[in-house]
């Protein structure tokens, strides 16, 4: 078995088709959702993602097939006033879970944030979600807070569309 983490380039014909062919698995997951991509999406996303300076994905395949991908979008701590990373969307496909392509993955991302000088990487998860947040914890991450006495930062949302 030959695993290969590697940096998408957006004009690179087969990274165009396999971004969306996996974020629509993950789309599909009840943790993602449990809704396909629209046909728009599956078509423009990667066109759109080539137009902010800020996005990057990483890739696995295994055995040449795409397996795993990670979406991340540089952001702006103003507390440490030094760039971060945020992890939007990570996806193993359900084949190839177990195989340590999420900490393969979480690791290419920690590199590309070190080259940028970034302080930290971010992501959500579902509070439900414990085999992801095993993979993330064991990566080193953990809940945000500033205070204890505060709590736990919570991911909201408004929909716009």
């Amino acid at each position: 078995m030959n695993i290969k983490i590697v940096r998408a380039d957006y004009n690179d014909m087969q990274h165009k088709k396999d971004i969306p062919y996996l974020l629509n698995a993950y789309a599909t997951d009840p943790m993602g959702g449990g809704k396909a991509l629209s046909e728009d999406v599956m078509q423009n996303l990667v066109v759109e993602l080539l137009k902010l300076p800020h996005a990057l994905s990483v890739l696995a395949y295994v055995d040449n097939e795409p397996a795993a991908l990670v979406n991340c979008f540089e952001g702006f701590s103003t507390f440490a006033c030094k760039p971060l990373l945020n992890i939007h969307d990570i996806c193993v496909l359900k084949n190839y879970r177990g195989m340590g392509l999420s900490q393969k993955l979480l690791k290419e991302v920690e590199s590309i944030a070190k080259e940028k000088g970034c302080c930290k990487i971010t992501l959500e998860v579902l509070s439900n979600n414990t085999v992801a947040k095993a993979a993330y914890e064991k990566f080193g991450f953990s809940s945000y807070e500033l205070d204890p006495q505060a709590g736990s930062a919570i991911f909201w949302q408004k929909v716009l569309i």
